[in-house]
């Protein structure tokens, strides 16, 4: 199994590539991206050094164009298409058709993945994408049980790549818009949840206060951890009672089911993060390269290390993890 590993900007990367990524994936500087985030994705002053080092170790390079053009800035896509192609890249990860059907009759040697936020759950969805656009391999949304993903992977036209470690989303990826009801944006069209423009905090006494776009998104006491504020993770007052009522803060970690993810036949595995630190990055990257390789030597004999999980209990999101939608034990 690939392990794809996300790149921010360049430190980010070499963490990913020195902790032993088979593939990075990256963004251009602009909304053509899912993590158009101020500080975040990659210029051409970067680009040519960042590609250069990732080829000199042997690591593929996926280039992220997964946004959902609007008619007035449909050259944006163009040009990013273009220019993924011009640079050689590995593939690139697409999510809406025009731009796919504009990647695959003008570059028709591009590989194309099929983004998280195409939301294909089927076979009938992957074989229109592949009959269609020539689609190489495809994200699975984060909403399948490892049952329903093991169904897929035997009729699939294509490769199946699947979130391993990292933030969850209680949305079918690409039909969010929940976020563009406080603040006018969405992560389908402006690349981005919760823009840092809108972000704010403030400390009140001994509580530390998040909003977004000046609507209260949640409260931290001081021996909590203060997640970053978006709407479906705030807490809210319902009948009475202060919660989670959408989503707790909580990270993805599929390293117990390892072996069922390869048994199946899974051929990448995806660490999600570009917004994270260099340092969160090589943790994570670390810990996935261990467990990969030592279930390839000994896959009879494997077996979740209590030091895996502790150190990504110590990076994910409220410091817990979950299976998520992998584990419904009723199916």
């Amino acid at each position: 199994m690939e392990l794809v590993c996300p790149a921010g900007n360049f430190p980010s990367m070499k963490a990913a590539v020195t902790h032993g990524a088979d593939a990075v994936y990256l963004g251009f500087k602009d909304e053509t991206n899912a993590r158009n985030f101020s500080g975040l994705n990659f210029n051409d002053s970067k680009l040519d050094k960042s590609l250069a080092f990732a080829r000199d170790h042997n690591v593929k390079i996926f280039i992220a164009i997964n946004t959902y053009p609007q008619p007035s800035t449909w050259h944006k896509w163009q040009y990013a298409i273009d220019k993924a192609a011009d640079l050689g890249v590995n593939a690139v990860i697409v999510a809406d058709m025009g731009v796919m059907d504009y990647a695959a009759n003008k570059h028709p040697g591009l590989h194309i993945h099929l983004s998280v936020q195409g939301s294909a759950t089927n076979h009938e969805a992957l074989s229109f994408y592949h009959r269609n656009f020539n689609i190489k391999r495809a994200v699975i949304p984060r909403v399948l049980s490892l049952t329903q993903v093991s169904k897929l992977t035997q009729t699939s036209p294509v490769d199946l790549e699947v979130f391993a470690f990292g933030s969850l989303c209680i949305m079918a990826e690409g039909r969010c818009h929940l976020s563009s009801y406080i603040t006018g944006e969405s992560p389908n069209m402006s690349g981005v949840c919760s823009p840092a423009k809108s972000v704010s905090w403030k400390n009140t006494g001994d509580v530390l206060e998040s909003r977004l776009n000046n609507v209260l998104i949640d409260r931290y006491a001081e021996d909590e951890h203060a997640g970053y504020p978006t709407l479906c993770k705030g807490r809210f007052e319902v009948n009475g009672n202060t919660y989670h009522a959408l989503e707790e803060p909580t990270s993805l970690n599929t390293l117990s089911v390892l072996p069922q993810l390869h048994e199946i036949g899974v051929k990448a595995l995806k660490i999600e993060g570009r917004q994270r630190s260099p340092a969160y990055i090589a943790q994570v990257v670390q810990v996935w390269r261990e467990a990969i390789d030592q279930y390839k030597q000994q896959p009879e004999q494997f077996k979740e290390r209590s030091a895996w999980k502790q150190a990504l209990d110590k990076v994910s999101e409220g410091t817990q993890t979950t299976l998520g939608a992998y584990s419904r034990p009723w199916q």
